[in-house]
C-alpha cells in the first residue's frame, strides 16, 4: 500500500509538472490513469475526466469534489468591484492617526493612499495609449489595473487590442520578477539567444525604440516580445495571429515607451 500512495504521488507531482508546460491532452491521460490507480486500489469505478459525471451529479445538486457532498452553488452575483482607496481621504487618515500615536494605523492609511495613487495612474497610463495600432482597436473591457501591494510591487497595467475577430495583442505593463529574471538571464548570456537547435530560432534580441528586448514566438501562443523598463518592471506584448515577426516589431514600436517609463518613475 506504501508502494502505491508513493507511486500515486509520483504520478500527482508529474502531473503538476506537465501542466505547468501546457501539455493539456497529456496531463488529462496522467490524471485519468492517477484515478484509475485509486479507484483500482478502494475496489471502485474511476471517475475520470471522460466521464460527464467526475465532479457532479445530474439532477441531484450534488458536487462532490468542491463542497464535500453538499449542495452545488446555482446562484450569486459574484463580488462587487471595489472602487481604488481615496488617496485624499486616506492621507487626512493618517495624518489624524499620527497626532493620537496611532502609527499603525498612520502606516495603514499611507499604504492604502500609495495604492490608490498607483490605480490612478495605471488607469491614466491606459488611457494615454493609442486608441488603435495596426489597424486594431483598443478592447476596453479587458483593461485591467491591479496592486496588491503598495510601491509598485505587483502592479498590473493591461490592456488589449483585437480586429474583433481572431486577431489580437495584449500589452502588459508593470512589476513582474518572473520575466525580469528570464529577460536578464538572456541578456546575460547572450550565446543562449542567438544559438538553435534548428533553422527557426525560438528566441531572439531585438530593440524597441532603443531599447533592448526580447522576442520569441510559440506555434500555439503566437508572439511574445518583452522589454526591461527597470530592475523588475516590464513591458510585454502578446501578439496572436500576426502574420510576421516584421509586423509584430512595427507595432510594438508604435507605442510611446519614453512616455511610459515617465509615468512608471523610470525615467
Amino acid at each position: 500500500m506504501k508502494k502505491f500512495i508513493f507511486s500515486a504521488a509520483a504520478c500527482i507531482a508529474f502531473v503538476c509538472l506537465i501542466q505547468t508546460q501546457g501539455h493539456a491532452q497529456f496531463l488529462k491521460k496522467l490524471k485519468d490513469k492517477v484515478a484509475q490507480k485509486i479507484a483500482d486500489a478502494a475496489g471502485v469505478p474511476a471517475n475520470t475526466t471522460n466521464s460527464t459525471t467526475a465532479n457532479s451529479q445530474p439532477g441531484t445538486g450534488i458536487n462532490n469534489s468542491s463542497n464535500n457532498g453538499g449542495p452545488a452553488n446555482t446562484m450569486g452575483g459574484g463580488l462587487k468591484n471595489t472602487p481604488p482607496p481615496d488617496v485624499n481621504q486616506n492621507i487626512n487618515d493618517a495624518e489624524k492617526a499620527t497626532g493620537t500615536a496611532d502609527y499603525n494605523g498612520a502606516r495603514y492609511a499611507l499604504q492604502q493612499a500609495m495604492t490608490g495613487l498607483e490605480i490612478e495612474l495605471g488607469r491614466q497610463l491606459i488611457q494615454s495609449l493609442p486608441a488603435t495600432v495596426d489597424g486594431l482597436n483598443k478592447d476596453t473591457a479587458k483593461n485591467l489595473v491591479q496592486s496588491t501591494q503598495y510601491g509598485w510591487s505587483n502592479l498590473i497595467i493591461q490592456t488589449a487590442y483585437s480586429d474583433g475577430k481572431n486577431k489580437q495583442l495584449k500589452m502588459t505593463i508593470g512589476n513582474n520578477p518572473v520575466y525580469a529574471g528570464i529577460v536578464n538571464m538572456y541578456f546575460n548570456n547572450a550565446a543562449m539567444v542567438q544559438s538553435s537547435g534548428d533553422n527557426n530560432q525560438k528566441m531572439k534580441q531585438v530593440r524597441v525604440k532603443g531599447n533592448q528586448a526580447l522576442i520569441q514566438f510559440d506555434a500555439n501562443t503566437g508572439y511574445q516580445v518583452l522589454m526591461q523598463l527597470g530592475q523588475s518592471s516590464m513591458i510585454t506584448w502578446d501578439c496572436v495571429n500576426f502574420p510576421t515577426e516584421d509586423e509584430v516589431m512595427t507595432t510594438v514600436n508604435t507605442f510611446d515607451i519614453d512616455g511610459i517609463k515617465k509615468t512608471m518613475g523610470e525615467q
